[in-house]
């Protein structure tokens, strides 16, 4: 049995009854966020540190903001600006130009520049077990108000939300409830985070597999058939130039037209990912692989000693643009319901070894894509070559162990290493072979 988590977007069918609170429950969180912002950057200016959410939460739990949510949102929202603190810090040891987290606040001008009002978004408000009720017979949901706006009677010390999801999802094991304000719709709507168990069949087979993630390349796959795809990452690059220059063109960085843009980007990339990694899994399920290997990119961002590592200005920007991570954990649930295996494993010098003799020489990437062999002197694509070491995990095995290191057999076939098959991503119809796919418009 896996145990999963599944969000199911819900419609508010008694909208205009609980729109006004959550619109209150939606500025407290915004306030409390800013309260506790404030709080960390003065830390981090004295000291040096950043404080930790349960630094926040113990600085913060008598602060008149934190009962403007029940006590559980209000330790979520803490705990998110506490991982927003940490993702800064990570990425500032490679791009000094790196801001921390913002202020939530939208400032309004007139014609002449000067700012006539400001306001506070309204925040996503999560509320734990502990503040609400589900009635799954009804579709209704009690969610807990906090102290700062529960009036007397008892009725009213909670909102009673009425929801419509599909008509084809099961609601039930609730573990959290998230309002969620779209923007683009200027309405709320509710994410039901439910706790499921599903049975995973045997494994396709006995074969493995190995996958080397990378931003020209978004994915190159090695399989033990000796054969290898390759998944460009143009359309994501397409995205990334054309969104940002829309988005840049309008009057109102945080108005209805970029707020629709970047629903839109964030829709696209996340379908992006999806159609990938349901791609992948077909296709090892199609060549038997029970167990894959993925590079871990944990460290992609630290040198040798562990410091950070400068990939330069636009390197820096394109890595942290990355959503590795984001990807990986798709990829690995898929996988998993299709009772495969998933692996992450240390990446270090599989672009610079060779997969077939096990030599180490960063100078034999010639070119970007272009991996040569001086001592067999063969050519492979260089990215499917770190996918294939990937896949022989290099970096953990016994030094005894001749097949594991790379030196398989000196009559190994090296052809497929060269010439791997290439998937494109079609708007209408997914990843379909090269030669298939006539979409190419931004």
């Amino acid at each position: 049995m896996l145990k999963v988590h599944r969000t199911h977007q819900a419609k508010i069918c008694n909208y205009s009854q609980v729109a006004e609170s959550l619109d209150r429950h939606g500025w407290s969180a915004s306030k409390l966020w800013n309260v506790a912002n404030y709080h960390a950057r003065n830390v981090w200016d004295e000291t040096g540190e950043i404080p930790d959410h349960k630094d926040l939460k113990r600085e913060l739990k008598t602060h008149p903001k934190y009962n403007g949510l029940h006590s559980q949102s209000s330790q979520r929202v803490l705990e998110e600006l506490a991982e927003s603190f940490h993702s800064w810090y990570q990425k500032r040891k490679s791009d000094d130009r790196a801001n921390p987290p913002g202020y939530r606040k939208r400032n309004y001008y007139d014609q002449d520049g000067n700012r006539v009002h400001e306001e506070h978004p309204r925040s996503t408000v999560t509320w734990k077990q502990n503040g609400f009720k589900h009635d799954q017979k009804h579709n209704k949901i009690r969610l807990s108000k906090g102290a700062n706006h529960k009036e007397h009677p008892k009725a009213w010390e909670y909102m009673l939300v009425e929801y419509e999801t599909r008509p084809d999802a099961t609601v039930e094991n609730v573990q959290q409830v998230r309002a969620v304000y779209n923007r683009a719709k200027g309405q709320w709507e509710l994410h039901i985070v439910c706790k499921d168990e599903i049975e995973t069949p045997d494994a396709p087979g006995d074969e493995t597999a190995g996958i080397d993630l990378g931003i020209c390349n978004f994915a190159a796959v090695a399989y033990s058939t000796e054969e290898a795809d390759l998944y460009p990452g143009n359309r994501l690059k397409q995205d990334g130039y054309y969104f940002p220059k829309e988005i840049a063109k309008c009057d109102d960085s945080g108005g209805k037209r970029a707020t629709r843009l970047h629903a839109k980007w964030s829709d696209r990339r996340t379908h992006f990912f999806h159609s990938l990694a349901k791609h992948i899994v077909e296709r090892c399920v199609e060549k038997q692989v029970g167990r894959i290997n993925i590079g871990d990119l944990e460290r992609v961002r630290e040198d040798g000693d562990g410091e950070a590592k400068n990939w330069g200005r636009h390197g820096n920007l394109d890595l942290h643009g990355w959503a590795f991570d984001r990807f990986t954990s798709i990829f690995t649930y898929k996988a998993k319901v299709e009772g495969i295996e998933v692996n992450e494993v240390d990446e270090r010098n599989t672009s610079k070894t060779c997969c077939v003799c096990g030599k180490t020489d960063e100078n034999q990437r010639v070119e970007r894509g272009l991996y040569v062999c001086d001592e067999h002197n063969d050519a492979f694509n260089a990215d499917v070559n770190g996918a294939e070491n990937i896949r022989l995990d290099i970096n953990s095995v016994d030094e005894s162990n001749s097949e594991s290191s790379g030196q398989l057999s000196g009559d190994r076939c090296t052809g497929w290493l060269a010439q791997p098959a290439v998937y494109l991503y079609d708007l209408s119809c997914g990843f379909q072979p090269q030669t298939e796919v006539v979409d190419c418009r931004p």
